[in-house]
């Protein structure tokens, strides 16, 4: 792993901040004094909060407003959560916030107070290239890009049932794939299992990649306050990243998140493109269409549970009724965010779980 100082800045109405330490919190336009001091009390006081169960069934704009104000509220969170949630932040839980300021309050080095973010070398792929080769060593089968239709339990165990008509047997199978295709797959469940993973609500993404000819910032994370652009916000890789490892090029993220449902899946990546792209350089107006070397979208409808209210007591249970299956996803990290060391944590708990049980 790598280590390194990030920058973060906001984007409001045609102009980009600087918002990544004590001196730029001061200099914010954006806000009041007042309000200033408000929001560092709130980010203080969410920070220190342990008890996040006192929290869970409270909507997070209305923890938000009690502590903030409302035009705190207004100024930067309610956009900032419409960005990531849509209008479905009405209905969430504080506990997303809360987990969200845990998490970022913990990225900072406790004696500077200076945010430290990591990136592998080689990214995700070359740490997915070592587990295949260690499990491979191992003598386990690994079969990517197998579309599995269903999963049904029989006299001899569970058989997975995949396209093609091909049917393999398993003593024992564990499904990681969202609730809403784990019900549709996993065949035998009790009525009241399936309702409980149909009941839980995830927001899909669309993620542009864009590679172009060198940065365009030095802000790891822009967050967006203006409404009008049609996505959550840059994270540019490039801000993070060693120079060397991109050649010199610029790379950054626009994710966008939405409703499984919503019609923009449908849209081309044209179109897309074309949206993104306008706004984009709307943000930065030194950009032009040459300088983009890249462009690439990607879909993805079942990302994030979205925690609504009394989210703890509504997720299913890992192990199902069904003899030997279990079902575990992004929907049972309950008390955090969806990144990449909660799901590592949440698997490996659960395997640790699920092999002494069957031992």
């Amino acid at each position: 792993m790598q280590w390194k100082k990030t920058q973060t800045g906001f984007y409001h109405d045609g102009k980009l901040y600087p918002f990544s330490d004590a001196v730029d919190f001061l200099r914010f336009p954006i806000l009041t004094p007042v309000e200033k001091f408000r929001l560092g009390t709130t980010i203080l006081r969410a920070s220190r909060l342990k008890d996040w169960r006192s929290i869970e069934n409270v909507t997070v704009e209305e923890w938000l407003t009690g502590l903030s104000g409302s035009g705190v509220f207004n100024k930067i969170w309610r956009p900032l959560l419409r960005a990531k949630l849509g209008e479905e932040y009405k209905t969430t839980a504080a506990t997303f916030l809360w987990a969200t300021i845990q998490r970022l309050y913990a990225a900072r080095n406790t004696g500077m107070k200076e945010e430290l973010f990591g990136y592998l070398p080689g990214g995700y792929a070359a740490m997915l290239a070592k587990f295949e080769d260690a499990l491979t060593s191992l003598g386990v089968t690994l079969r990517k890009s197998a579309k599995v239709q269903s999963i049904r339990r029989n006299e001899g165990g569970l058989c997975i049932h995949f396209a093609g008509g091909e049917r393999v047997p398993f003593q024992r199978v564990i499904v990681t794939a969202p609730s809403a295709i784990a019900a549709q797959v996993c065949e035998g469940l009790a009525d009241e299992e399936k309702e409980k993973h149909r009941k839980i609500e995830y927001l899909g993404i669309i993620c542009a990649s864009v590679l172009t000819k060198s940065r365009i910032s030095n802000y790891y994370v822009t967050n967006i306050l203006d409404e009008t652009i049609p996505f959550t916000g840059l994270i540019e890789m490039s801000a993070l990243v060693d120079a060397s490892e991109l050649k010199g090029h610029g790379l950054f993220y626009i994710p966008r998140y939405l409703r499984p449902d919503h019609a923009d899946f449908a849209r081309s990546d044209e179109d897309l493109q074309s949206e993104m792209l306008r706004s984009l350089k709307r943000m930065h107006p030194h950009l032009k269409d040459d300088d983009v070397v890249a462009f690439r979208i990607s879909r993805a409808r079942h990302v994030f549970p979205r925690p609504t209210l009394g989210y703890s007591t509504k997720v299913p249970a890992v192990d199902t009724t069904v003899p030997g299956l279990s079902i575990v996803n992004s929907a049972h990290v309950i008390n955090g965010t969806l990144n990449a060391n909660e799901t590592i944590a949440l698997a490996t708990k659960e395997a640790l779980r699920i092999h002494s049980k069957a031992n």
